[in-house]
């Protein structure tokens, strides 16, 4: 099998877009951060080894450390961050920089796909991670922006999906 069939990537809201917005302690969200666990468990029973991350607030912060947590029960699990500039959280809240930051250091690997920002280094990232991966992992309700933008694509490319509505 190659590195591709085994690669798991994921997109999904930021807060702006979740019903919660950053109320992380919502048990809308608790419940979508259980339904997480639960798929990526799936996802490794199916044979998925690696995952990608784009490290955005919200949903993909959600899946990094629900795939930190499935690397505790199973140590060959990796999780690369695919960060689409350097300083992406600069103008994050300290929390939120301190939490990335403590993300990125349990992190496999991390993978810069360019230095300064621009307007397509998001998309850049997010095909990056659908062009390295078999499966895309998606938490989606209907609104258009990135994660419609990362999930159409990873369908025109052929890789399976998963949907997790909110």
């Amino acid at each position: 099998m190659d590195e591709r069939s085994l690669t798991c990537c994921f997109t999904g809201h930021r807060p702006n877009k979740l019903p919660w917005g950053t109320d992380e302690s919502d048990p809308r969200c608790l419940r979508l951060k259980a339904e997480l666990e639960a798929r990526l468990e799936g996802v490794y029973e199916a044979g998925f080894r690696r995952f990608l991350c784009g490290m955005a607030l919200g949903c993909d912060l959600y899946f990094a450390e629900a795939v930190l947590a499935l690397r505790e029960k199973h140590p060959e699990v990796t999780l690369e961050a695919a960060v689409p500039c350097d300083g992406q959280a600069d103008s994050w809240t300290i929390p939120q920089q301190r939490r990335y930051e403590r993300l990125l250091a349990s992190c496999d690997a991390v993978t810069f796909i360019q230095h300064a920002y621009t307007p397509g280094c998001m998309q850049r990232r997010n095909q990056y991670m659908v062009d390295a991966s078999g499966l895309l992992m998606a938490v989606y309700d209907g609104q258009r922006g990135g994660t419609m933008n990362t999930l159409l694509y990873a369908r025109r490319q052929g890789l399976q999906t998963i949907v997790i509505d909110l």
